[in-house]
């Protein structure tokens, strides 16, 4: 059970997208920084808390979530939060979440970290495409890494970004306007998908699970809808961003092997004999030690070694 926590930051929206899924936009009663510093780097997260108020006994609770909203935003933080249907806790955040309104107080650790970022992951100066892979809400630091380029220029080139987006539903794929329309005006790459089209015949786009992109039989689709020739989707032209569930990551992972890619993980790189000099083009928000591929079966490990292309 956690301990009571102090208050320091107001709900000041929430934006409902479905019973299930909303953007919170909080603002610290500290606030920004002083404008010529920034307030995070796109990728990080900010840890909320809140007090179980219904049920004292159950005491306070808090989690990281990742940061939506670009550090060019001043006025407050944007979080973009789904109801746990079925939580590994009795006291999950989300639940309280949603018991809030505006004007309710929260507290939000106002110090962003976190090492999911394109400084800390590929490099600012990398220039190969930028294929950020979200599952679900997993959507979030990828919104604040092009959002901020568009605040600090709203006509820049996001050409070298792709956007790889799915969920099951078409009502829950966030910030498909504004993506769309940053595809049609800057040249972002952004391809939603749904995994659930028997149930929404209305759909036209993509469709199967984010991961589903890497099949080898959609290969061909995917370079066409990066702008890449025939097998040139590869680490010589793009590296990959993964923020999703375990699997969504593994799933990925495994998928892009045969082309070379492989990722920072050191548990998974030792497991494969993957040399020092192999480096890493597969980045993944992560919150535990574990790794995304199962690694202790050696048999997998086997099977995964026969699918490694050295890049």
């Amino acid at each position: 059970m956690g301990a009571k926590l102090d208050y320091n930051a107001t709900l000041v929206q929430r934006i409902d997208l479905s019973q299930a899924l909303a953007i919170f936009r909080i603002k610290p009663d500290e606030g920004a920084p002083d404008a010529a510093e920034p307030w995070f780097l796109p990728g990080q997260y900010m840890t909320l808390g809140l007090n179980n108020e219904a049920d004292p006994d159950k005491g306070s609770v808090r989690r990281p979530m990742s940061i939506a909203s670009p550090p060019e935003e001043r006025e407050y933080v944007e979080f973009y939060i789904r109801w746990v249907a079925h939580p590994e806790s009795d006291n999950p955040l989300t639940h309280l979440l949603w018991t809030m309104k505006e004007g309710d107080r929260i507290q939000c650790r106002p110090k962003a970290v976190g090492k999911f970022t394109v400084e800390d992951t590929v490099g600012a100066g990398d220039s190969r495409m930028r294929v950020l892979v979200a599952a679900g809400t997993g959507l979030a630091p990828f919104t604040s890494m092009v959002f901020s380029h568009i605040r600090r220029d709203p006509g820049a080139d996001l050409s070298n970004f792709a956007i790889l987006q799915a969920a099951s539903y078409p009502v829950e794929i966030g910030y498909r306007s504004e993506l769309d329309r940053l595809a049609q005006e800057n040249g972002l790459r952004y391809l939603p998908s749904i995994s659930r089209a028997r149930e929404a015949p209305e759909w036209d786009r993509w469709t199967g699970r984010v991961e589903d992109f890497f099949l080898g039989e959609r290969l061909d689709d995917l370079e066409d809808a990066l702008g890449l020739r025939r097998g040139g989707f590869g680490p010589q032209s793009c590296v990959i961003l993964i923020c999703g569930l375990t699997g969504t990551i593994g799933n990925t992972i495994e998928r892009c092997l045969p082309r070379g890619f492989m990722t920072d993980n050191r548990k998974v790189r030792r497991a494969l004999d993957v040399p020092d000099e192999w480096a890493p083009t597969i980045f993944y928000e992560a919150y535990d030690n574990e790794p995304p591929l199962d690694v202790k079966d050696p048999a997998n490990v086997e099977r995964l070694k026969k699918l490694l292309r050295p890049s």
